[in-house]
């Protein structure tokens, strides 16, 4: 019975947690988007440590399987991904800008494409494709026309609003998670506890 009674409470604290990553996740995004020099100096960095930790890790599991047949390819990729990481942790401000750089065509080619899609094939999404393929042909001109300034702070444009995103929606599945464990644990939660008695219940006049 004591188990079943933790259980609750468990998930509810689960879920609390939940709750309050995804609010210091958006306080973080909400201080990158204020200060996103910052944010892009901070994203290049952590993207650096994990292409250094990554290769690292890599190499280790490269060495110990040693002789396999991938095992030189393993040691190439680890190889790259620890020089990039020392290049990006070592140049943040350089490596923002060829990111940069390489977004701005991504989003010149990607939106170039969509609309010439749209008005080639005009299918159902005719609209919707049309004005993505326009945002991202804009977007695309603009970073570009306005690079190597843009690098400052482009990058920590779209982290900080990635981890505002990210934490509001942690915040809906914590709250939404405790209040449907608080629905499910509690007597008579969503009957109202006040229901009509069985028959011959006991103490029931007949």
């Amino acid at each position: 019975m004591a188990g079943t009674v933790q259980e609750p409470r468990k998930l509810k604290r689960g879920f609390g947690l939940l709750a309050a990553l995804g609010v210091i996740l958006v306080i973080a995004g909400v201080v990158g988007l204020v200060y996103t020099g910052l944010a892009t100096l901070t994203s290049m960095l952590l993207f650096g440590w994990l292409l250094l930790i990554g290769g690292v890790v890599g190499l280790v599991h490269a060495i110990e399987s040693r002789g396999s047949d991938y095992f030189w390819l393993a040691v190439v990729v680890a190889a790259l991904n620890i020089a990039a990481g020392v290049v990006v942790v070592r140049h943040p401000e350089g490596s923002a800008e060829a990111l940069t750089l390489f977004a701005a065509l991504l989003f010149l080619t990607g939106g170039l494409f969509r609309l010439v899609g749209s008005l080639v094939v005009r299918g159902p999404q005719f609209g919707w494709t049309l004005f993505q393929g326009a945002f991202g042909l804009l977007l695309g001109i603009l970073v570009l026309g306005n690079w190597p300034e843009s690098s400052r702070y482009v990058l920590g444009l779209f982290f900080s609003l990635a981890l505002l995103f990210d934490g509001l929606g942690l915040i809906a599945i914590g709250v939404g998670g405790r209040r449907i464990v608080r629905m499910v644990a509690e007597p008579g939660a969503g009957t109202g506890g006040d229901g009509p008695s069985a028959p011959g219940a006991p103490g029931e006049r007949r």
